[in-house]
């Protein structure tokens, strides 16, 4: 009978325990939003692996905070790059009670969906460029990378200062990205000297530049500065080669990446030059164990902003340790204050949310892959 008692009440401990354990664990999710279909879903899904390779490591050394464990939970969405669907996304997160999210990838989006995550207090890091995305005095809101400013002005720089080029062109796809970049290019190009010999647009979907080449070519640029992204960029390249064109095709961040090397083959090369926010990677103190980790993982290549995902979710993670809370009205002001080291940078920000320093590396591409030249 006492032995039954005895086991009775372990069993009856071990239920408490268990309850008590579970009770002392929350769960924290982290939404990521990007565009996982269409011509861009490349980037969308190497942006979700590197989230996701941060909260594993998390989960795995789990993290304490206010006397509980953390888990963390991924919830990632298909915005297709769509600032409608963005914004759908953005409510579905806060509906979930969703209060921290990476992205939105592109400047399109983040635009509407950070005033819909303002609104409902929700954290949000992302890697989109356009300088407005700052501009609007959100306090919850942290660009994890360099702006429209710093891409399109050092790649001018580098234009000017290093490849010594005096006439160049313009062609913008008219995205909140595309155009912003274009502008910044344009305006340091002007201010350093060179000619802008024309500005020609097209859009996201297009896929026949051979007009607007045309017309360039009888220009004679040295170089065409594309704000725009990879699937038209490769394109153009390939048509630039075509046409005869000898001139650089030159770009921002969107265009370095693998997908530009594989849709673009043999026409991409050294002739092809962008600029992406952040050091070398190979350079980074951390960042030869985070691309090992990455390529054993997802058995691939980090591309252009995994390492920079991977950073904004352990810069959410460090933040609520530092408050000791995982409300983000706590949060928010810890990261706003602080510093956090990341593979990619330092991730510490002006009042208006962008990074106080963020180094921009000038690539080309070898054997279809980015090559980083200089970071400055």
């Amino acid at each position: 009978m006492n032995l039954k008692v005895t086991k009775g009440a372990l069993a009856l401990l071990g239920a408490i325990s268990a309850i008590h354990g579970a009770a002392a664990q929350d769960v924290v999710k982290i939404g990521h939003s990007g565009p996982l279909s269409g011509p861009q879903a490349f980037s969308g899904k190497d942006n979700e692996n590197g989230a996701r390779l941060a909260i594993e490591e998390l989960n795995a050394k789990p993290i304490t905070v206010g006397g509980k464990k953390i888990k963390f939970e991924l919830l990632s969405e298909d915005d297709q790059g769509d600032p409608k669907a963005g914004v759908q996304v953005a409510q579905k997160f806060i509906d979930g009670g969703v209060k921290y999210v990476a992205g939105p990838y592109n400047s399109g989006v983040a635009i509407p969906a950070s005033r819909a995550y303002n609104d409902a207090g929700v954290l949000i890091a992302t890697v989109a460029t356009n300088p407005k995305i700052t501009q609007q005095g959100y306090k919850g809101l942290f660009r994890v990378n360099a702006s429209d400013t710093q891409l399109g002005s050092k790649m001018a720089l580098y234009a000017a200062q290093e490849l010594k080029f005096k006439t160049v062109a313009v062609i913008d796809d008219r995205t909140a990205f595309g155009q912003g970049v274009a502008e910044e290019f344009k305006k340091q190009a002007k201010a350093s000297g060179m000619a802008v010999a024309g500005h020609e647009f097209t859009n996201d979907k297009a896929f026949d530049f051979t007009a607007i080449l045309t017309k360039l070519k009888a220009k004679k640029v040295e170089a065409i500065f594309f704000g725009g992204y990879a699937p038209q960029g490769a394109p153009m390249a390939r048509q630039m080669k075509q046409l005869g064109i000898n001139a650089k095709l030159l770009g921002g961040d969107t265009i370095c990446t693998a997908e530009m090397g594989k849709l673009g083959g043999d026409a991409v090369g050294d002739n092809v030059l962008c600029s992406q926010g952040g050091a070398i990677l190979d350079k980074a103190a951390a960042g030869p164990r985070f691309k090992a980790a990455f390529k054993k993982r997802y058995n691939r290549d980090a591309d252009v902003y995994a390492a920079s995902y991977y950073d904004a979710t352990m810069m959410y993670a460090q933040a609520m340790q530092k408050a000791n809370s995982t409300d983000p009205a706590k949060v928010g002001p810890v990261i706003a204050a602080g510093s956090h080291k990341g593979v990619a940078g330092t991730y510490a920000f002006d009042a208006k949310g962008d990074m106080k320093e963020s180094p921009v590396t000038i690539f080309t591409f070898k054997n279809g892959a980015p090559a980083p030249l200089t970071s400055y």
